[in-house]
């Protein structure tokens, strides 16, 4: 990172270095990391717990790429392991597939009915794992988005990854209802196997043991969202909670 000044004000320009991705020279952000570096050229990277709004953490373990010169090489997290000048990457070596192959039939082994991860596997001409199922109506890949979104982007916390390998799962604090959640929806939404039901019934979205009553629009009452989340926002932004009360639409 260098700085520079511009009409008395600085400037940050961040150093772009050489690298190479499957026999091809191109620059990139340095630090920015490989799967980010790998997708903005083209470069197809699958993963299932990377999103560009979040910290990246490397659970899935799909997004895998070999580094180095041979024989000196070894299979790493694409998504947090940072870009380096002069570094060799294959995204699509026998020693990465074989890799992504492992990993999607253990995934398959702990969620044989999650669609993504049988189109995924399915890809690589996985259709079945040698791998034992423990439960076979599983859906949660541990992938700890759901998490990630309630403690950096809504920022409450409201639920956490409890215990550990096997018996590890997503839950709420005593696996109880969730006293901090606002009802927002983030971690179902983001989640890429739908593992976390909600319901919205009779203008009260329920999810986590509890039931959120949704605010009507003032204007066209239409339900914008849960009153919880309204008041969560309003506490952040300083202003009144009634400025949410009208949607985007009747803005």
């Amino acid at each position: 990172m260098v700085w520079k000044i511009t009409d008395e004000t600085f400037e940050t320009i961040t150093e772009e270095v050489i690298l190479s991705i499957d026999g091809i020279s191109l620059r990139a952000p340095q630090g920015q990391s490989l799967l980010m570096a790998a997708r903005h050229h083209g470069f197809d990277i699958p993963t299932l717990c990377h999103h560009s709004d979040l910290p990246s953490e490397g659970n899935c373990r799909l997004c895998l790429v070999e580094i180095g010169e041979h024989p000196r090489t070894r299979l790493v997290n694409s998504c947090t392991y940072p870009v380096e000048a002069g570094l060799l990457v294959q995204t699509a070596s026998e020693k990465v597939l074989q890799g992504r192959r492992m990993v999607l039939e253990l995934l398959l082994a702990r969620c044989p009915k999650a669609k993504i991860v049988q189109d995924l596997a399915a890809q690589m001409g996985i259709y079945e794992s040698r791998f034992k199922t423990d439960d076979p109506e599983e859906l949660c890949i541990l992938c700890g988005l759901c998490v990630r979104a309630c403690r950096e982007v809504v920022g409450v916390s409201a639920i956490s990854m409890a215990h550990r390998t096997p018996g590890k799962l997503v839950a709420t604090p005593f696996l109880e209802a969730a006293e901090a959640c606002i009802g927002c929806g983030s971690c179902a939404f983001i989640c890429p196997t739908g593992v976390i039901p909600y319901t919205e019934k009779d203008g009260v979205r329920t999810i986590w043991g509890r039931d959120f009553p949704l605010q009507p629009c003032n204007v066209c009452g239409n339900f914008i969202a849960p009153t919880a989340q309204l008041e969560h926002w309003a506490k952040i932004t300083g202003d009144p909670v009634e400025h949410y009360f009208v949607c985007k639409d009747c803005r």
